[in-house]
């Protein structure tokens, strides 16, 4: 798993802000929005599409993807979705999971993309994508993967995370119910967010998020969706063995 992106909504540094972790110069620091690509038996799987999707993908080297997985329909997660153009481009229509709902929204926001009455004008191209609706606890195949998306609490709205073999991301969670902790069981690798030390109505707190991995039982468990309150290196003396701090270009083996 290739950690794209693990900032928050606002990224980091923050535009116009002045505080030590947006000055600093450790690199870790610099979170674009949040992504990631879990790649296994020689399939990629693109979760999200951050603004910053083109420059993630770039620096990561990675050329393209076998399909994209949605968790949820905020912009921080979908604003980049014209990125995918150029892999369409070259391999034809990519197939992009998601909720319903999500994938709903994605087509009103997007309608040049997902209309098919909108053909681009000649000489010029669209991303060709394939939308397909999944539900929460439902495995997907693709090509010799599977992927079980999870049913997930943001805060009154449901988002998915997404479990492939012992690896799991999870972003933009609040509440972890007893349904989705059962589909979890098992999990080696978990990727979870938390923003702050306090508790906040949408996403959980560094404590919840502890406590998550603990009962999931995972051996690594990488923190993402950080804001530019808390210094890499802070949150490393912070957290408990066997949880740190994820960051751009981490590469997590699973």
């Amino acid at each position: 798993m290739v950690i794209l992106g693990s900032g928050t909504s606002f990224g980091v540094p923050v535009v116009g802000c002045d505080c030590a972790v947006c000055r600093s110069d450790d690199p870790r620091d610099r979170r674009t929005r949040t992504a990631a690509v879990i790649e296994t038996r020689g399939v990629r799987l693109l979760v999200d599409t951050p603004p910053e999707l083109r420059l993630q993908l770039v620096g990561a080297g990675i050329a393209g993807v076998d399909a994209v997985f949605y968790t949820h329909e905020h912009a921080d997660h979908v604003a980049g979705i014209d990125d995918l153009r150029a892999m369409s481009v070259r391999r034809g229509p990519l197939a992009v999971y998601g909720p319903p709902d999500t994938l709903a929204e994605l087509a009103r926001r997007f309608s040049y993309i997902f209309d098919p009455s909108v053909e681009p004008t000649p000489g010029t191209n669209k991303p060709e994508l394939r939308p397909i609706g999944i539900a929460p606890l439902q495995a997907v195949q693709v090509d010799a993967v599977s992927v079980l998306p999870v049913e997930l609490d943001h805060g009154g709205s449901r988002v998915y995370g997404y479990r492939v073999g012992r690896a799991a991301y999870l972003t933009d969670v609040k509440m972890v119910s007893d349904a989705a902790y059962s589909a979890l069981e098992g999990v080696d690798v978990l990727v979870i967010n938390a923003l702050f030390e306090r508790p906040h109505p949408t996403h959980l707190s560094f404590d919840e998020a502890v406590e998550v991995a603990r009962r999931v039982g995972a051996r690594r468990t990488f923190i993402t969706h950080l804001t530019h309150r808390y210094a890499h290196a802070w949150l490393e003396t912070r957290l408990p063995e066997g949880i740190a701090p994820a960051y751009d270009g981490l590469v997590v083996p699973f």
